[in-house]
């Protein structure tokens, strides 16, 4: 700064003030830029995740739906969605502003969101959906049902913005807006084979849960462009405020980790590695809308909640609702992201002024909150039945008994992801 002020100290303060937004203003797009890139490392993350959870004789499956997710996702977004959710024309509820809209850092920053929607899907469905099937759903989630849920609030002057709701880098508009659509997507395609007999519920273990906690540290590496470029500026109040979104968002990974861990040392008598990864997961996913409205001791607690939360949401959902989420995608981005987002009106900040039920700030912003979650549930769940429902009768959703028995790697994509290993007697034991 000093030698900042020295270069400058004989320049009238107009052209100072003009110098020092121009160098915030690339500053800013340079962030946006490594950002993006920190996100698009993400679908790495979820490829070993979803792969590590599951059958082996599925990895070439996952890793092919994965790179569908971000080839489909930049098309697409650039081509319509992008219009869709930030569009100039607007009635508060549908943005249009003509095809191939967007450019530069915001365009690509944005693209890895909708990539990231869409994605979600593909670890709940996995082992027994048609490819062909997913490719269409994808094609739809990054078209359609995502882009006009993020105009609500990112637009600017969507019917959510004008209300109040807060949700800083998406724990509602990408993950919740993608947990639901898995949950519908894994009841409408129906359970794997062998998951459910004679009434009891069997587990079906991943083969590697190794790749798994690497991808959970690749996606963790990833989240802190997610939140932190969600702040789209550096330089000044800018960094300061970016800088504190990371410093919460890694501190609340990490109580979701240790909420998760605890939580099954306590229920099932030894700390679970899957679920705490899952633990993990959802206290990023749950400090994602308020990691610009949270305190690091706020941010700590609701890591910490939506690590314990997103346990007994996977019994639930795996258990008393018996529909198969083959990863717990449903719990971690559906469940986790609708707490997150509640958890601003609960003990929220902006700024120095509360915003939260429990911190003095009323319930006003609860009840602005419980709005946007309950828009977007209900948003996500009904265009994903409609979608599927009409994918269903036409393409079909799963596969044939053989196929899923047989693995669909060899099936549907002609290769599997471990030479020389019998898949099919490997994940039999």
């Amino acid at each position: 700064m000093s030698l900042f002020l020295t270069l400058f100290q004989d320049t009238p303060a107009t052209e100072v003030t003009a110098a020092v937004e121009q160098i915030n203003g690339d500053m800013g797009m340079l962030w946006m830029l490594i950002a993006g890139i920190l996100v698009f490392l993400m679908q790495a993350g979820f490829t070993l995740v979803e792969s590590g959870m599951t059958r082996s004789k599925n990895a070439v499956n996952i890793a092919m739906k994965n790179l569908l997710d971000i080839c489909v996702g930049s098309l697409i977004f650039w081509l319509v969605g992008y219009s869709l959710m930030y569009g100039d024309t607007s009635n508060g509820w549908f943005f249009w502003g003509g095809l191939f809209q967007g450019e530069g850092a915001d365009l690509f920053f944005q693209t890895m969101f909708a990539a990231t929607a869409a994605t979600i899907v593909s670890g709940a469905i996995a082992g027994r959906t048609k490819y062909t099937t997913y490719i269409v759903f994808s094609i739809v989630m990054t078209a359609i049902i995502y882009p006009i849920a993020g105009g609500w609030q990112w637009q600017g002057e969507g019917w959510l913005t004008k209300l109040g709701f807060i949700d800083f880098a998406g724990s509602s508009i990408v993950h919740s807006v993608g947990g639901w659509a898995a949950l519908v997507a894994a009841f409408m395609v129906g359970p794997r084979i062998g998951k459910y007999v004679d009434g009891k519920v069997l587990p079906i273990s991943g083969h590697n849960q190794v790749l798994a906690t690497l991808g959970v540290f690749i996606l963790w590496f990833g989240w802190f462009g997610f939140n932190g470029g969600s702040q789209l500026a550096w330089g000044g109040a800018d960094s300061i405020a970016a800088s504190n979104v990371v410093l919460v968002t890694n501190l609340a990974a990490a109580a979701g980790g240790l909420g998760a861990l605890i939580t099954t040392w306590i229920w099932y008598g030894k700390p679970n590695l899957g679920q705490t990864l899952n633990g993990t997961l959802a206290g990023l996913v749950s400090i994602t809308a308020g990691c610009g409205n949270m305190t690091t001791e706020g941010a700590v607690l609701t890591g910490l909640l939506g690590g314990v939360l997103v346990v007994f949401s996977i019994e639930f959902i795996e258990k008393k609702l018996k529909i198969d989420d083959a990863v717990g995608a449903a719990s971690v981005h559906g469940v986790a992201g609708a707490f997150g987002t509640l958890a601003i009106g609960l003990w929220g900040v902006d700024g120095d002024t509360a915003i939260g039920l429990f911190n003095g700030g009323g319930a006003s912003q609860l009840g602005v909150q419980a709005t946007g979650v309950l828009a977007y549930a209900v948003w996500s769940i009904t265009l994903s039945f409609i979608v599927f429902t009409i994918l269903k009768k036409t393409m079909g959703l799963r596969v044939t008994k053989e196929i899923e028995i047989e693995g669909l790697d060899v099936h549907e994509h002609g290769s599997i992801a471990y030479p020389g290993v019998r898949q099919r007697e490997f994940d039999d034991k």
